[in-house]
């Protein structure tokens, strides 16, 4: 397809502006591969096809989202993120619901994995055999774009995953390398026998010791060892070969051109392999990010990249950036330690620890990237709490830990959760724990028992969560069903797909029973609590400039160790945001939210003045306050 004048030269603009973001990291990456001069060329000829082929309104998006570099930043943005099919049973059902996703305040969707899956058990999705087709359970490539341009005309960005790690061995190039294509097996990680195997696993970590145990499979139609990092069936690509760099940007590119708006870019951490290390977060690995990020800000500078690296904070920010790469590599990154750290501050009623990771560990600004901020996800929470952390407030890391994954599989004394583990290193000790966000708050507990207080406390702990994501800045994230309380779903023990995966517990089918009882005027059930909490601290957000996450935070150490702070310095005067984590009334003196620069004791969260008591703030079990 040729380009007009105007096109072609805005082609060559956006080559030059990010021509050294591209080309300083391939000539790092690639410069001595004997095709690098040939792999180069073809890499700027799929460019310019792909902008070619770009639809007219994404390049006028392209062109508002240049002149509004902080779009995603702004304290406009909302998160919703859902699987399809138990959202709305397919693409077209999603068409009606739209009118729900903007009465929740969302302007950003995530469809959790919609490509081509491999058929049976394909790890939720995440096993790919096509990254150009839709899952056909879902519907088509047609009826995506249809989706993505309902949504665009609604100012509703798209956000769907993109798997860099590994394909499916069902992939096309999978099946090729399998009937003995050279070139294909290059794309791939394959071994003749177990000696490099061998060697690699002596500093390799297994991701899923119980299900899917060591990180190499046989393969016997090649009679080879192939590196399958996370499960059988998930061939790890050869990053090394340029030729796979190539494949994976043209298949963002065509994604950017079907309607996405955000590629979140899934396992990035385990991308380049190098012998004697974890094989995880290689330097090469950012520059493989930066590069990408380079080629889709030529193409579709509209697009975004979230990086998903569930990591500790070190490792995490750089994947936000850090050093040559500053600014040039994820525009989000998952807020892993915020989330792990809600859940350890709410069981032990105790703050010490969460202002202490947050405060020492993390930027208080960021330059063009932000946090995605999450109190549950599709995922099993890891408990990334360090030893040298968790020394600094008196405890054990491993000590910690143990309490927690008992605290939330609801085995503790007195915990008020239900969840279920899902992987123990026998090992460490350690363990990883399901659950929905109402059962791990304990509102499942509660309701059986019927205990009218203990159901009002799962209601709070649900509503400060989504408060505290709402107010940490970046892009809060709301689960399906998290607005509507939905519990624990344990039907997925019928199905023989799911059984062995204990993360189904927390992917349920929306209930649009409660919605539509809720929407008819209930306003007294937990569900309904929740839903008016959740949409009251999303339209609150909305309305508080401070919260731009363009603006540093700060994370006080709030007197007493019950109150977590965060204190966003905006131009316009500071905003403390508090959050009391436990059942009983707190108190925060008024000199001390004084010195922190609060002005005036009117709380925007609620637009209403805070309640005082001798001098004192007060917050009520589980309140919180945003203090301008």
């Amino acid at each position: 397809m040729a380009l007009n004048a105007f096109d072609e030269k805005m082609f060559e603009l956006r080559l030059e502006r990010s021509r050294r973001d591209l080309f300083d990291m391939l000539e790092r990456l690639y410069g001595r591969h004997p095709d690098y001069a040939r792999f180069r060329h073809s890499l700027e000829e799929r460019m310019k096809a792909a902008w070619a082929r770009r639809p007219r309104d994404l390049k006028w998006l392209d062109m508002k989202r240049d002149l509004e570099p902080d779009w995603f930043q702004r304290p406009d943005m909302v998160g919703y993120v859902f699987y399809i099919d138990r959202f709305a049973g397919d693409l077209n059902g999603v068409l009606s619901k739209l009118d729900y996703l903007e009465e929740i305040g969302a302007n950003y969707v995530h469809f959790m994995p919609c490509l081509k899956p491999r058929p049976g058990d394909s790890d939720g999705g995440y096993s790919v055999m096509d990254y150009r087709a839709i899952n056909p359970g879902f519907g088509t490539m047609k009826d995506f774009e249809k989706v993505a341009k309902a949504l665009r005309e609604r100012g509703i960005s798209l956000c769907i995953d993109m798997v860099l790690n590994h394909t499916a061995r069902e992939h096309a190039w999978a099946k090729a390398a399998r009937a003995g294509d050279r070139d294909k097996q290059d794309y791939y990680l394959l071994f003749d026998d177990r000696t490099l195997p061998d060697a690699y696993e002596k500093t390799l970590l297994e991701i899923f010791p119980e299900t899917a145990p060591g990180s190499f499979t046989f393969d016997r139609t090649m009679e080879k060892w192939v590196w399958t990092t996370f499960n059988t069936h998930q061939w790890d690509l050869n990053w090394a070969n340029p030729q796979v760099f190539l494949e994976i940007a043209d298949v963002m590119f065509d994604l950017a051109n079907k309607g996405v708006d955000v590629l979140r870019l899934d396992a990035v951490a385990f991308m380049w392999k190098r012998m004697g290390t974890r094989c995880q977060s290689e330097p090469e690995v950012h520059m493989i990010l930066q590069a990408l990020r380079a080629a889709c800000h030529i193409v579709c500078p509209a697009v975004i990249h979230l990086e998903e690296a569930i990591v500790g904070p070190q490792e995490m920010l750089p994947y936000l950036g850090r050093g040559v790469h500053d600014g040039k590599e994820g525009n989000l990154a998952y807020h892993n330690s915020l989330m792990v750290q809600f859940w350890s501050a709410l069981a032990a009623r105790d703050t010490a620890l969460m202002t202490h990771v947050l405060g020492t560990h993390f930027p208080s600004v960021l330059r063009n990237a932000t946090y995605a901020t999450y109190i549950r996800c599709h995922d099993d929470i890891g408990w990334a709490i360090t030893e040298a952390d968790a020394e600094a407030v008196g405890v054990t890391g491993p000590g910690h830990r143990a309490f927690l994954s008992d605290f939330y599989e609801g085995v503790f004394p007195g915990s008020f959760a239900r969840g279920a583990l899902f992987g123990v290193n026998e090992e460490t000790g350690d363990k990883r724990i399901s659950g929905s966000f109402a059962s791990l708050a304990g509102l499942e507990r509660a309701l059986e028992s019927g205990d009218a207080a203990e159901i009002e406390h799962a209601v709070q702990r649900i509503i400060m969560g989504h408060t505290l994501i709402a107010a940490h800045g970046g892009v809060p994230l709301i689960y399906m069903g998290d607005e509507i309380a939905m519990l624990n779903d344990y039907h997925y023990r019928e199905n023989p797909d799911h059984a062995h995966d204990s993360r189904w517990i927390h992917r349920p089918r929306m209930d649009w029973d409660a919605v539509e009882r809720i929407q008819r005027g209930d306003m007294t059930s937990p569900q309904s609590k929740v839903w008016h909490g959740v949409r009251h601290a999303m339209a609150r957000r909305k309305a508080t400039p401070e919260l731009h996450a363009g603006y540093a935070v700060r994370v006080p150490s709030a007197p007493g160790r019950r109150v977590f702070a965060l204190l966003h310095e905006a131009p316009t005067g500071p905003l403390l945001c508090l959050f009391n984590f436990t059942e009983d009334t707190a108190l925060i003196p008024g000199e001390w939210a004084l010195s922190e620069g609060v002005t005036s004791f009117h709380d925007a969260l609620s637009d209403l003045p805070a309640k005082l008591s001798d001098g004192n703030v007060v917050l009520s079990p589980y309140g919180r306050l945003w203090l301008r």
